[in-house]
């Protein structure tokens, strides 16, 4: 476990403020927002976990040969896979959340977006400083 934390310190803390913003009770605002507020923050809150576990990832393993079954089981599913939870745990553990389909589509937009800008804009780019 301390391997991952040393290896993935930024990844690791952007996973634990999203189970925060996931599970705390947020306080009633009455300012007009347009529709759909919560999908670009569930898009942009799982865009950037996956990035930054792309980033970390790339970053950490340059001089060596890429794994493609850990990058994507590590950046791709298993960030798909923990929306889902935390979508399933705001439904069932919570009374002031619930859990929306659109919200996990949303998390998947946020992942697959992520990972395609990674792989084909950081990866050649982190690949060709090393």
């Amino acid at each position: 476990m301390l391997y991952y934390i040393k290896k993935y310190p930024f990844s690791l803390t952007i996973i634990l403020i999203v189970l925060y913003l996931s599970f705390f009770k947020p306080p009633s605002l009455d300012m007009p927002f347009f529709p759909g507020i919560d999908k670009v923050a569930h898009f942009c809150m799982y865009g950037g976990m996956s990035g930054m576990l792309w980033l970390e990832y790339l970053l950490n393993h340059r001089r060596e040969r890429l794994s493609i079954k850990h990058i994507v089981v590590g950046a791709i599913l298993c960030p798909i896979m923990f929306s889902g939870i935390v979508e399933l745990g705001q439904e069932y553990l919570t009374a002031y959340r619930g859990g929306d389909w659109f919200d996990f589509l949303a998390n998947t937009g946020g992942v697959l977006t992520a990972s395609l800008f990674c792989w084909y804009v950081l990866r050649p780019r982190i690949i060709k400083k090393s």
